[in-house]
């Protein structure tokens, strides 16, 4: 377990950092630094996950269940006229109260994302290589409940650029600048399959109320596009399969090249590896790109997977970019 003073730091700089995006967690960030009662919650967790992430998705996982609602009233995602009082008095009770089953989501669970609206970067980037190759087979890896995989029954609304695919209950809007190559067309893709050390179900109600616990409380829209997209998903379930990245990849190619060119995608997925698991992952992509090939692309942070070969970021300047990179006969 990290000391306490390491989880508190870790703690209040999550708060400055995602003030701007998260300002529910951003208030509640000092204040749970403060609180040792609070912060030992996290010491449960195995080491890569003692993240404030886990912990606020802990606490929202009992809001969603109907545990707290109390709490509940501070969440813009569950109410229309959020509480604009102090949120902390309130959290705080909420984790004395449910100290066991906090420790008991926090010890089994990892932070999970599936923000759908990341399926509109991708989409350029793979009508370019559709262009290129042909049908597509696409593996996306960290796939969580594999609602990046559905990126065909989607419909995108490009500003400027145009809608492409659709009628579709998730509409995804996505604005743009500069020479953007949004597809006039949806790209053929022959086989979707996702990969993940701890996959959600869909058809699992409490696995889904996990995935949504993870989603930050003030992005009410992804919220809301998110529980459009697990709707969608139990109609026709993708096909996720569980297990290592690093290990699984092979297989995973060689099975999906027989249904067209395998892409690879990753999405704020490879930062929670470490820097020797990252780089095993960039070899074992270079392995099979000698072999076949491959497209990979990339939707990471810079500052926080330095071993990408992606382009670098400015220092202290925490983007995410989106990289593409391509081996063909053998050469990256």
């Amino acid at each position: 377990m990290a000391e306490l003073d390491e989880l508190a730091t870790r703690v209040r700089d999550f708060g400055r950092s995602s003030a701007a995006r998260a300002p529910l967690y951003g208030r509640l960030a000092p204040c749970i630094a403060d609180e040792p009662e609070i912060l030992e919650l996290l010491g449960v967790a195995p080491a890569e996950q003692q993240l404030p992430v886990l912990l606020f998705a802990a606490v929202h996982h009992l809001v969603l269940r109907g545990d707290e609602p109390d709490l509940e009233r501070f969440y813009p995602n569950l109410v229309g006229e959020p509480d604009s009082g102090d949120p902390f008095p309130t959290f705080r009770e909420c984790c004395r109260r449910h100290s066991d089953a906090l420790r008991a989501l926090i010890a089994t669970r990892s932070t999970q994302t599936n923000e759908v609206g990341r399926c509109s970067q991708f989409l350029p980037a793979l009508g370019m290589l559709a262009d290129e190759v042909g049908t597509l087979a696409h593996l996306d890896v960290g796939t969580s409940a594999g609602l990046n995989l559905l990126l065909p029954r989607y419909e995108y609304r490009f500003s400027p650029g145009g809608s492409v695919g659709g009628p579709s209950p998730v509409v995804l809007d996505c604005a743009t600048r500069g020479g953007v190559p949004v597809p006039a067309t949806l790209p053929d893709v022959g086989a979707s399959i996702g990969i993940d050390i701890a996959p959600i179900d869909v058809r699992d109600d409490e696995e889904v109320r996990w995935l949504e616990a993870c989603v930050w409380p003030d992005q009410a829209d992804r919220f809301a596009r998110l529980v459009a997209a697990v709707e969608l998903a139990r109609q026709q379930p993708p096909d996720v399969r569980r297990g290592d990245a690093i290990g699984a990849l092979p297989e995973l190619v060689g099975e999906a090249s027989a249904h067209g060119h395998p892409v690879v995608t990753n999405s704020w997925v490879l930062n929670y590896l470490t820097p020797s698991q990252r780089t095993a992952y960039v070899a074992t992509l270079d392995d099979l790109g000698n072999q076949r090939d491959l497209s990979w692309i990339i939707a990471e942070s810079p500052a926080q997977t330095p071993e990408l070969p992606i382009p670098a970021a400015s220092p202290g300047e925490d983007i995410t970019v989106l990289s593409m990179v391509t081996w063909r006969g053998g050469h990256r």
